[in-house]
């Protein structure tokens, strides 16, 4: 499937290497394209884990096994394999992963949970074990290769490669996280939404590097929506080497534990948008901003019901500035709500307040707004002080001519 790039993609960010990380691609051909589809990051003994897993009732062996997997807090190796998500495909899907794992641990001479697996692609089709096995010893044998290349391989309906990254100082140290994530469509906030992994150099215990992700995520990918749908794959983790020698972190008393958590959430909402960003067929982003709700969930929650609405999508997608769709997707969110305290706004200009059309509304500087790529909706239901904000793209021909041809 040929894409063309996202109008909204951002470039690929110089990002620094992490000591104790070794990144590696190869070509396991798991789909016909002349592309590498299998990563392979080799880590260094004592590496904390932390993730975050789809909460599909319908997941992957990969996704299972990790969530048992991460529970031991230590990995030497990540495997990623792109073009088959390798779900609904019963024990076979299992024995894969298995045979991937028991590959990789024998090379490295490490236990088999330390060993991740991740997949994401067509579902329904078992994980083909010749081409895994020989795209592993490929890939163990590859030469070291750059984070953007990493960014390519993960991807599958991507139409750029994602990554960022962010620093802190604990201590006398500056430690250093580089991020990649793969995502464009099967995108919603439940728990995870995408293959993301986030590395750093810092010493943190595998039990605060889970605090600070589980928090990020509540912000950042828990809050973006492409499509409203969750994948069986949906995995972010995050790797802690600890070699930038810093004194390891293990609880938010110790020093420098805030700045490592606030660069954690900065790289997990700077990967989250660009995810959106390149929502499949894609043409705007869409931030909502919800304040004056019963509380905070209630916020997030008309949040995401604004921006999985397809009707406020498509106004969006034809630069329409139709707030009533805004107020139908609040009044279906069930959340508690008064229509004559309802105030909706685009690009900071109020469309209506207190449940009423603003007088004499000039619809000029909005028409204007929308025309635009970066487009804000803001709401407030006057009842509470609850916030939210909430990411998403608009609906356009594309995201249904990608999907209609997604396993051609």
């Amino acid at each position: 499937m040929d894409l063309a790039r996202s109008p909204l993609a951002q470039p690929f960010p110089e990002m620094p290497a992490i000591d104790g990380v070794t990144l590696r691609i190869a070509r396991a051909q798991y789909r016909d394209w002349d592309r590498a589809d299998l990563t392979f990051v080799e880590l260094s003994e004592g590496t904390s884990v932390a993730g975050v897993f789809t909460r599909s009732a319908c997941p992957s062996s990969e996704v299972e096994m990790g969530r048992e997997q991460v529970q031991q807090g230590l990995a030497r190796a990540l495997i990623v394999n792109a073009g088959n998500a390798n779900a609904f495909t019963g024990y076979r899907g299992r024995e894969a992963v298995e045979q991937i794992v028991a590959q990789v641990s024998e090379k490295l001479e490490c236990s088999a949970n330390e060993v991740f697996v991740s997949s994401t692609g067509v579902i329904g089709v078992p994980l083909p074990k010749d081409k895994a096995r020989e795209g592993v010893a490929a890939v163990l044998a590859a030469e070291p290769c750059s984070w953007e290349d990493v960014a390519n391989t993960i991807a599958t309906t991507d139409t750029f490669a994602k990554g960022a990254t962010a620093s802190a100082v604990i201590g006398d140290k500056t430690v250093h996280i580089s991020a990649v994530i793969k995502g464009s469509g099967m995108i919603a906030p439940d728990m995870a939404t995408m293959l993301g992994y986030i590395f750093t150099d810092a010493a943190v215990s595998p039990q605060f590097l889970q605090e600070c992700l589980n928090r990020a995520n509540r912000s950042t990918f828990s809050c973006i929506t492409v499509d409203s749908d969750t994948s069986t794959s949906d995995t972010v983790m995050a790797f802690a080497t600890g070699k930038a020698g810093n004194t390891a972190l293990a609880s938010w008393d110790d020093t420098g534990a805030d700045a490592f958590a606030a660069a954690i959430h900065d790289v997990c909402r700077q990967l989250a948008h660009l995810v959106v960003r390149d929502g499949e067929g894609a043409q705007k982003f869409i931030e909502i901003a919800v304040s004056g709700a019963q509380s905070d969930e209630s916020a997030h929650r008309i949040g995401l019901a604004i921006a999985n609405s397809p009707l406020v999508k498509t106004a969006i997608a034809g630069e329409d500035a139709n707030w009533g769709r805004v107020v139908m997707a609040v009044g279906k969110a069930g959340e508690p709500a008064d229509r004559d305290r309802l105030s909706i706004g685009f690009g900071g200009i109020w469309t209506a307040r207190d449940g009423q059309p603003v007088e004499n509304f000039d619809e000029t500087p909005v028409s204007e707004h929308l025309k635009g790529q970066d487009i804000s909706v803001t709401v407030d239901l006057g009842i509470g002080e609850g916030r939210a904000t909430v990411w998403t793209c608009d609906f356009t021909h594309g995201y249904i001519a990608i999907n209609a041809d997604y396993r051609s």
